[in-house]
């Protein structure tokens, strides 16, 4: 049997060209698939074979492959090395072009550096401790799961939250979800259509596109530098059955809820009988001071008025697929007849692994590490962008991403950038509504090596300067 160690491809790398290695070595194989020296499902060189090929670390190429495979060029298959996605075609569909029969690759073209938001840097969760959870959970008995979830899994969750965000719950009020997305629409679907949803205004555009697929209005809520503005929320017949928060670091601007603003908005909610859905989704993350207790910590486990989402997408990765639902004693009938309907979205085995592994401890370890390294990432973006009289850098207490802020027009600043090679959020995307002011760019600095997030930065300050 052929194996990764037995391929070879003609890869180049130029020690005189200024791009860093693994750049280059990414291109390279963007280059080989696209000339159709290697076909989707077909194995590439091991990272060591190629290393010693090409007399560079092991390290490099392993970076270079780690970007291809959270581009969706590469996949690994676990005991079978890493191939060419087998579903290239639909993956990156307007960069492919046929290469003869059974050909299909990349058009070849500019390479690119990623830094939209919402990527973590994954290439160093599989260790010993998630391989030895995922073999474990491969061999459980394949048995109906109950609807809201492992219990095993359930009661790890419960324990994670006690010890990171001071929220003491019992497992029963843990539903396990596949994200956050899936945790709001379960909740509309628990509460009924015809729902006005409260969201921030700027705020996480997925989430705010998921009650209009239910049947539920969204109405925006202002914000500002803190997070959501509490002291004119509507009230009486104006007031919205959901409102959802992200109190621990707002999104994208960063803020974090004041205390004092975290108690009015409870009693609020109390007084109009609103649903207050907290997004906790990267409050682990945090660089420059503990985190504020979660809304729920505050909150009443029996009749209470939040709800929270919670993911392991920013500590693990998105590609997991696995989140979490808390709720109060009140509400979780209703849920759970819910997720009945609707069925538990999260597989056994993956249940089960990652059971395992938050019993394992290595998570809480995971996590501190990763602290260690975002704030080294932060401290680059920080150094390149910070001093710049063309740019603001908005707060960045926490989180994977970074929000600019520039007096250039925003279209143009975002073209600049791509001509550099580099690919950016813009800020105004993130309103619900147009904004005087939301001019600039959200940049994510988790999912991309150490080098090439400095080297984009670094074209990122060029841009700026342009004006």
């Amino acid at each position: 049997m052929r194996t990764a160690r037995d391929v070879t491809l003609p890869l180049v790398i130029d020690r005189d060209d200024p791009r860093p290695l693994p750049r280059q070595l990414a291109d390279e194989v963007r280059r080989v698939i696209g000339e159709g020296l290697v076909s989707p499902g077909e194995l590439v060189p091991a990272t060591r074979t190629v290393a010693s090929r090409l007399g560079v670390s092991r390290g490099t190429v392993v970076a270079a492959y780690d970007q291809l495979l959270a581009e969706g060029y590469l996949v690994g298959r676990v005991g079978h090395g890493t191939v060419v996605n087998p579903d290239l075609r639909d993956v990156h569909p307007p960069a492919l072009r046929s290469q003869g029969p059974g050909r299909t690759g990349p058009a070849p073209g500019p390479a690119v550096i990623d830094l939209r938001p919402g990527q973590p840097w994954t290439s160093d969760v599989v260790n010993a401790a998630w391989r030895t959870a995922w073999r474990g959970a491969a061999a459980q008995p394949l048995t109906a799961l109950p609807t809201a979830g492992l219990p095993q899994l359930r009661a790890e969750i419960a324990d994670h939250l006690r010890r990171m965000r001071g929220v003491r719950r019992a497992a029963d009020h843990v539903i396990v979800t596949a994200g956050a997305r899936d945790g709001l629409a379960l909740l509309l679907a628990a509460l009924g259509p015809g729902r006005l949803v409260g969201v921030e205004d700027p705020g996480y555009p997925s989430l705010r596109r998921v009650p209009p697929r239910l049947g539920s209005a969204v109405t925006p809520l202002p914000t500002d530098e803190y997070g959501l503005v509490c002291d004119d929320l509507p009230t009486g017949t104006a007031a919205p059955h959901v409102v959802v928060v992200t109190p621990s670091h707002q999104y994208p601007l960063g803020g974090s809820l004041p205390v004092a603003r975290r108690q009015a908005l409870l009693d609020w909610a109390r007084r109009e009988h609103v649903v207050v859905v907290e997004d906790d989704y990267d409050s682990e993350l945090r660089y420059t001071s503990a985190p504020l207790p979660a809304l729920a910590a505050l909150d009443d486990p029996q009749d209470g008025c939040v709800v929270t989402l919670g993911t392991f997408a920013k500590t693990l990765g998105p590609g997991l697929g696995v989140g979490f639902l808390v709720a109060p004693e009140r509400l979780l009938d209703d849920l759970r007849r819910a997720r009945t309907d609707l069925g538990q979205p999260v597989s056994q085995v993956t249940q089960w692994a990652l059971a395992s592994y938050l019993a394992s401890g290595e998570l809480r370890r995971h996590t501190q590490r990763m602290r260690r390294e975002y704030r080294r990432r932060r401290a680059v973006v920080l150094e390149v962008l910070g001093g710049l009289p063309e740019a603001r850098v908005k707060a960045m207490d926490g989180g994977l991403h970074a929000v600019v802020e520039s007096d250039m027009g925003e279209a143009e600043l975002i073209e600049r950038i791509r001509s550099r090679g580099v690919v950016v959020a813009g800020l105004a995307d993130y309103w619900s509504r147009p904004a005087a002011g939301a001019c600039g760019i959200v940049l994510g600095y988790g999912g991309v090596p150490l080098e090439e997030l400095r080297t984009a930065l670094e074209a990122i300050a060029e841009a700026t300067q342009e004006a």
